[in-house]
């Protein structure tokens, strides 16, 4: 039912429009009214435009109903273009006849004989035009919709992608730290029972890090020198590792478990051994951050995965536009990985703060576009009160003005009441009181 009392608003704004297109025209044309009065003339002509927009938007309806996916193919349209044309002459055809022999008491014989096409020029042409721009707009409003469905598919494409990427990290560590300590088990059982304490911790950060796009470049210095230690229970004194206290620019972020993953591939990959210590440096270089180790590849290894280093380029290259630098010259291989700041990577993973912002933005955007459609509204009903009044001078004493005034204002004051949220009887005080009995009801 509301949806019904909303499209008869719509179709008698449109005939108050096309109301005043009308007289206007008349008036220049020196036959206002084609004789009649001013509010027999009106009462016609919303007669006809509520008519037409209704006839109208069924076809539109129908159309939409039946070529969802193709409406604006050129056939389809066509199709439209031509049903339009055909309701439109049939209920101005319709309407006349009722109203001429009908209401102005004419024979019907004389009203064929003074029937022609001049009389459906003018109803055909303001369908024509309504119909056209409600289309134009459709296709632009389809176009909006579908740039920024596409930004979101490419957005959810992206964040489900790096959610894949950050879940390859939960095997990838706990299957090659299970090797360790498989080993330690072997070659000292009170090692192992150490390494599986620290273990615990470090999966703890893995665990707490994996979600989060960025993490601060300190908190992973400080959970590489965690992880090297626990590294360093297998291997005492062979590896020389160098990492940095704290960082340059506090500002400065990495992907989480980036140093991890390039720390256990330098391990994984070269010997380790008192005679042929591994020696890791990480360090900053501008805007990078460089792990590097030298070069002595062990003489028996299984082929690489290379899960690591590539888990590392493609999660860096969703979010930034950065190279990973990668350098090796046979002696030292050399990892650099961009430092980024929150504001100047691409964020996509909907955060809630961020989705809760993102929904306050959208509710004020509609706020201000609907305030503005309101003043549009308000600013030309009062330019034309005074249109109003100034033809009802010109051209009777009956105050037929008051009519199109009072309904417009009518019109005006809903829209108001929409806009602003304001309602004498289903206020938001009555929403509230009926929101809160709903959630107190059981049986609901």
């Amino acid at each position: 039912m509301k949806y019904y009392l909303k499209e008869f608003a719509k179709a008698n704004i449109v005939g108050l429009t096309i109301f005043i297109v009308h007289s206007i025209i008349l008036y220049v044309l020196g036959n206002p009214w084609y004789g009649d009065g001013a509010i027999t003339f009106f009462i016609q002509n919303q007669i006809f435009s509520v008519a037409l927009y209704a006839v109208n938007t069924m076809v539109i309806v129908n159309f939409r109903k039946r070529f969802t996916a193709s409406l604006w193919n050129f056939k389809v349209l066509t199709y439209a273009f031509f049903a339009h044309i055909a309701v439109t002459l049939v209920t101005v055809f319709v309407l006349r006849l009722i109203l001429i022999t009908k209401y102005y008491n004419i024979p019907l014989d004389q009203y064929w004989a003074s029937e022609g096409l001049e009389d459906y020029i003018f109803p055909f042409i303001i369908t024509a035009v309504a119909t056209t721009s409600f289309y134009a707009v459709s296709r632009w409003k389809r176009k909006q919709e579908s740039k920024v469905k596409e930004s979101k598919i490419i957005a959810g494409a992206a964040s489900a992608k790096f959610d894949a990427l950050k879940n390859q990290l939960d095997p990838h560590f706990l299957f090659n730290s299970l090797n360790v300590l498989a080993s330690l088990i072997e070659e000292n059982p009170r090692q192992a029972t150490k390494f599986t304490t620290s273990l615990s911790k470090v999966y703890r950060y893995v665990l707490e890090q994996k979600n989060k796009e960025l993490v601060p470049l300190e908190e992973e210095l400080a959970f590489a020198r965690t992880y090297m230690n626990l590294i360093k229970m297998r291997f005492e004194d062979s590896i020389v590792v160098d990492i940095p206290e704290q960082s340059s620019h506090s500002e400065y972020k990495v992907v989480p478990l980036s140093l991890q993953l390039l720390l256990e591939n330098a391990v994984k990959h070269n010997q380790v051994t008192p005679s042929n210590k591994l020696h890791i440096r990480i360090y900053e270089e501008g805007n990078t951050l460089y792990v590097t180790n030298n070069i002595q590849k062990k003489q028996v290894v299984k082929k690489s995965s290379g899960v690591g280093l590539q888990n590392i380029r493609q999660r860096y290259g969703l979010l930034t536009s950065s190279d990973v630098v990668i350098k090796d010259d046979g002696a030292n291989f050399q990892v650099g990985v961009p430092l980024l700041t929150q504001a100047g990577q691409a964020s996509f993973e909907p955060k809630q703060t961020e989705y809760l912002e993102d929904k306050r933005y959208q509710r004020a955007k509609k706020k201000v576009e609907d305030l503005k459609g309101f003043y549009i509204h308000f600013t030309i009903y009062a330019i034309m009160v005074p249109v109003f009044i100034y033809f009802n001078v010109m051209s009777t004493s009956f105050p037929w003005a008051l009519f199109p005034i009072l309904g417009w204002g009518w019109g005006v004051v809903g829209h108001a009441s929409e806009v602003y949220g304001w309602s004498p009887i289903f206020n938001k005080t009555w929403e509230k009181r009926k929101i809160e009995r709903l959630m107190d009801d059981d049986d609901f």
